[in-house]
């Protein structure tokens, strides 16, 4: 595969391998059916796909709690799997990049029991964030060192018999490292040229801004702003010029992509600087709402401030984007039609863009899930006040007229709804007006493009309602608004995401068009 950038403007697939293909039988996803499912990925016209955790893990947060990082959980295969996924990934044109989850451990991995093992102030222990509670405690008083909580809900802090008490940003069984210590940090970077020396073409990193925590540890007010003593560190980027150094160090172009919250697009623009991550992602896209207005503030703030941007409208940890753009409107199709409209704003944005497994067949989110089936901690620590993350983590529909669609012959591991049998992969192949065929044209579209359109781009006058991008010769218009607008002058329409009016740009619809130059 040639050396070049790649990754400045790939469209990447994010792979829940839980939830892809299962071709052991058990119900679960694994590396054998991403691997048989490659040429399907490759006649989507993506170019790379992201591994989510498929190393040895108890499983208490969906394999972001990480047993051994150097290992493939036999739930999901073994290493010769995992070559073999390689070798044939890069047969097929596609780059593959694997999930690396730095922040914590699973409370399992063999550093943590010792650490449990080891007397107060041992190094075992400095290896993670334990800390002793304040010196005494009167009514009502807090027992915790300070008053983090944990992102899955209640404090961040679970105690151990010895008195002592350790940090876990996320759920107990996913104790924080101390990134202070320099044998983490020297871990990491082996566990970084283990993979790389397997052929990998890089790395999404979660909780990317999270690794460094202030000194002394003081509490905290809400927000991922300059000032939090929990996210955004200035030290963490020490941290990631290390590691750009190995990924520098190795043939080929190898790529970082940080999973970074911030503030503002500035804060995120510190992540990608040259000699530090490739890429960040852009949540903010993500969050934005269906509005021409907040479209454009997002575009403007993130091209003004951050290099080689991201744009992505879904993942594993967030409610589809069809069912976001839906809610409150009239007819629930006018979510679908809003996602269609929102993907083609998005491939013709500067940048990569990142999709999520399922979108290019229109699944909606699965609310109605039933509560002994869910399994996010989110849900179990919140005793179910909050649903979690399952619903768009629900296991594809490959063929077929009954669960579990061709996803693996032993039923999935979350239940998939009846009416999921119109939204197969293998109906939707057949049909030129599905979703997938329109997710292909797109993809398609944005290739034959690829080299021809300038790496910024600019405003043209539009309605109020409406969005007018303009990228070279390539115009993108959206209308985000309730009645048609008049397309601007153009030559011919390459694709729209629906039928257009004559002249007329309907609502919840986008075209890109060819225009004289």
């Amino acid at each position: 595969m040639e050396d070049s950038p790649w990754w400045r403007d790939a469209v990447v697939y994010e792979i829940y391998v839980r939830s892809f293909a299962d071709a052991s039988g058990d119900g679960v996803g694994d590396l054998a059916g991403v691997r048989s499912r490659l040429p399907y990925l490759a006649a989507l016209g993506v170019d790379a796909i992201w591994l989510t955790p498929f190393y040895p893990s108890p499983m208490a947060d969906g394999g972001y709690d990480v047993a051994d990082y150097r290992d493939v959980d036999p739930l999901f295969g073994s290493l010769a799997d995992f070559d073999d996924l390689v070798a044939d990934a890069h047969a097929h044109g596609l780059r593959l990049m694997v999930d690396i989850v730095p922040n914590h451990s699973s409370s399992t991995h063999p550093w943590f029991q010792k650490a449990l093992a080891a007397p107060k102030g041992s190094e075992e222990r400095d290896r993670y964030m334990f800390r002793d509670g304040p010196s005494s405690t009167g009514d009502g008083a807090r027992q915790e060192p300070n008053n983090w909580l944990s992102v899955f809900g209640g404090p961040a802090w679970t105690q151990v018999p010895d008195g002592q008490w350790y940090l876990h940003l996320f759920a107990p069984q996913q104790p924080d490292f101390n990134w202070r210590n320099p044998e983490v940090r020297e871990e990491f970077l082996d566990v970084l040229r283990f993979w790389l020396d397997r052929g990998i073409d890089g790395f999404r990193i979660d909780v990317a801004m999270g690794l460094i925590k202030a000194p002394g540890l003081p509490d905290t007010d809400p927000g991922f702003g300059a000032t939090s003593p929990i996210w955004s560190r200035p030290e963490v980027h020490d941290i990631y010029r290390d590691w750009r150094r190995v990924l520098d160090s190795y043939p080929g172009v190898r790529a970082a992509v940080g999973e970074v919250w911030t503030d503002s697009a500035e804060d995120l623009a510190l992540y990608v600087r040259p000699d530090e991550l490739h890429q960040s992602f852009n949540f903010a896209w993500l969050e934005a709402p269906w509005s021409a207005t907040a479209f454009r503030e997002v575009i403007d703030a993130t091209l003004r401030a951050v290099p080689a941007p991201t744009w992505v409208l879904s993942n594993h940890d967030v409610v589809r984007h069809t069912t976001r753009y839906g809610e409150g409107a009239p007819d629930p199709s006018i979510g679908l039609a809003r996602g269609y409209a929102a993907l083609l704003a998005m491939l013709a944005l500067p940048g990569s863009a990142y999709l999520y497994q399922g979108e290019e067949l229109g699944l909606p989110e699965v609310k109605n899930l039933p509560p002994e089936a869910r399994q996010d901690p989110i849900f179990i620590r919140s005793k179910g006040e909050v649903l979690g993350r399952d619903g768009c983590r629900v296991p594809l529909p490959w063929s077929g007229t009954a669960p579990p669609f061709g996803f693996g012959t032993g039923g999935s591991w979350l239940p998939q709804p009846a009416d999921w049998a119109e939204l197969t992969a293998e109906r939707q192949a057949a049909d030129p007006s599905s979703t997938l065929a329109f997710y292909r044209r797109a993809l398609a579209a944005r290739r034959a493009l690829r080299g021809a359109l300038p790496d910024t781009m600019s405003w043209l006058e539009a309605p109020s309602d409406a969005l007018f991008l303009a990228r070279g010769r390539l115009v993108c218009a959206i209308n985000c608004g309730t009645e048609p607008v008049r397309l601007p002058p153009h030559e011919r329409v390459l694709i729209s995401s629906g039928a257009l009016d004559g002249p007329d740009l309907p609502p919840d619809t986008a075209a890109w068009l060819y225009t004289a130059g």
